[in-house]
């Protein structure tokens, strides 16, 4: 009865793994057991029919030389491996589970993966479990790779980063790209929008704000806007910030936002410098046309005087009217002379491309002035209140500041009330870290609302003062600028007048 019993289970056995092998053998799944003895030796001691037609290899390989078929088929970077992941689930008795490459065909490439249970038998190692092909996987993530490493390169070759802000929790990724503009690292914890936000230009931070507020509103395509940007060593650089809401809630409301940020700072650098230097082509095209008028008015107003008093001359030969032409001629040629010089000290001072500048001592050089002027001031009775410091130093030509000492102070005795004694003071004034002349005096004062357009035009004068040529203020006022500073007036009918000259102090 017992070896009936015996024979009757194993018979049941052989039966069920009979039925198991022609099941396995009948699914597509690729199906395999591999024995692994204690010299290292291993073999499949089953492989089911999938496995035999997708590898293309018939059992009598299999079970001739496993090393060779495992060779042959798995592609050579991948080999080594391969056969190090199985030696540590082995010996760890851990799943084994691989990723790797194999040749089928004609050198077509597929992907597979193992995934096998392993079990201890005795001495012997018996790993079971399937092969999956993955090739459209791993197909799809090396696009999705490749992708990435494009959007990287290209945004390392725009020099552009990426954030991408979550506006439920306020919190916000920023690529190194971004954080390197404002020299900032992941340390840093720039975590939240807002911490970011903080580092925005006041000046730019309401234009921001409303940016994003017109683009969540779907008042714009996308978010686009240029701020100035606090970095780490003090300095404020300009980045342009894209982006788009990508997520919105069932409200409508938005969720997330992504975006890139470049810096801008060399464009803004390069587009303030042209139009400063467009408003310096204008300003120098409109000294060209005034030049121009002046030139034209002044020369043609002397050419008529002389022609008329040469045909003067030739049609009548009385002797005192020729007499009184030719001192009328010499006036005329005096008056000429003058314009031309005039004219060619505008020349000059424009036609310097560089002029130099110095550190020099205000004081000194108003004393000296006063010194010219000191018999003028005596007679005049001037009373002088002089408040620069002793050791005030700015950076001008020594000539032009000469020249608008002269200038502005004998325009100031000039022009005195005959009513009054006249007083001009002399101060100095820091605004903003730009050193100010102050130069006022209680003299007839001038009607700027009526020339105060033409106060410093060539040969503009606003008083009968019969010594009054209006040259002195154009060339002053020229002067300054061409040293990159400005000069402006304030001034009352019988109250005064107060120049306010503001230096350039870079070299």
């Amino acid at each position: 009865m017992t070896r009936a019993k015996w024979y009757s289970n194993g018979y049941l056995l052989e039966e069920k793994n009979s039925f198991y092998r022609k099941l396995l053998n009948k699914i597509p799944d690729l199906i395999f057991q591999l024995s692994i003895d204690v010299n290292d030796e291993f073999y499949f001691s089953y492989v089911n029919n999938s496995i035999i037609s997708f590898f293309e290899i018939s059992r009598a390989e299999f079970d001739d030389d496993p090393i060779k078929v495992i060779s042959k088929r798995i592609f050579p970077p991948d080999l080594k491996g391969f056969f190090e992941s199985l030696d540590y689930s082995k010996n760890n008795k851990t799943p084994w589970s691989y990723e790797f490459r194999v040749k089928i065909g004609k050198n077509e490439t597929t992907w597979v993966k193992v995934d096998a249970n392993v079990e201890a038998e005795n001495d012997t190692t018996i790993l079971f479990g399937r092969l999956s092909n993955i090739t459209a996987i791993k197909e799809r993530e090396i696009k999705v790779l490749e992708s990435e490493r494009r959007l990287q390169f290209a945004l390392e070759a725009s020099k552009s980063g990426v954030w991408d802000y979550d506006l439920r929790t306020d919190t916000t990724y920023f690529s190194k790209e971004s954080l390197d503009m404002i020299q900032l690292s992941e340390e840093d914890n720039i975590t939240t929008n807002s911490l970011w936000d903080q580092r925005i230009h006041p000046d730019d931070l309401e234009d921001y704000h409303n940016s994003i507020k017109l683009h969540i509103l779907e008042k714009t395509p996308h978010f686009e806007n240029v701020k100035r940007i606090l970095a780490n060593d003090g300095t404020y650089k300009w980045i342009l910030s894209r982006g788009k809401v990508i997520t919105r809630d069932n409200y409508n409301n938005p969720i997330r936002i992504i975006g890139t940020h470049t810096d801008v700072t060399l464009e803004k650098q390069k587009e303030k410098q042209l139009l400063d230097n467009i408003d310096i082509i204008n300003e120098q095209n409109n000294r060209l046309l005034n030049f121009a008028h002046i030139v034209s008015h002044n020369l043609r107003s002397h050419t008529s005087n002389f022609k008329m008093l040469l045909n003067l001359l030739d049609s009548d030969d009385d002797y005192l009217t020729r007499e009184e032409c030719f001192t009328h001629l010499k006036t005329t040629s005096e008056s000429l002379s003058d314009t031309i010089e005039h004219l060619k000290e505008l020349v000059d001072i424009h036609s310097t491309i560089i002029v130099k500048k110095e550190d020099l001592n205000l004081s000194i050089y108003l004393n000296r002035t006063l010194e010219i002027l000191s018999t003028q001031i005596k007679e005049d009775d001037v009373t002088i209140l002089n408040a620069i410091p002793e050791h005030q130093i700015i950076k001008f030509n020594p000539a032009y500041l000469d020249s608008m000492f002269l200038n502005i102070t004998t325009n100031a005795i000039k022009y005195a009330h005959p009513d009054r004694k006249l007083e001009i003071s002399y101060s100095i004034l820091e605004e903003d870290a730009i050193t100010i002349l102050k130069i006022s005096d209680n003299g007839l004062g001038i009607d700027l609302q009526k020339h105060g357009e033409k106060l410093f035009g060539m040969y503009k004068t606003f008083h009968k003062n019969e010594n009054a040529r209006g040259i002195g203020l154009f060339i002053t006022k020229n002067q300054i600028e061409s040293m990159g500073g400005k000069i402006e007036v304030e001034s009352k009918v019988n109250v005064g007048t107060t120049f306010k000259i503001y230096f350039n102090e870079e070299s």
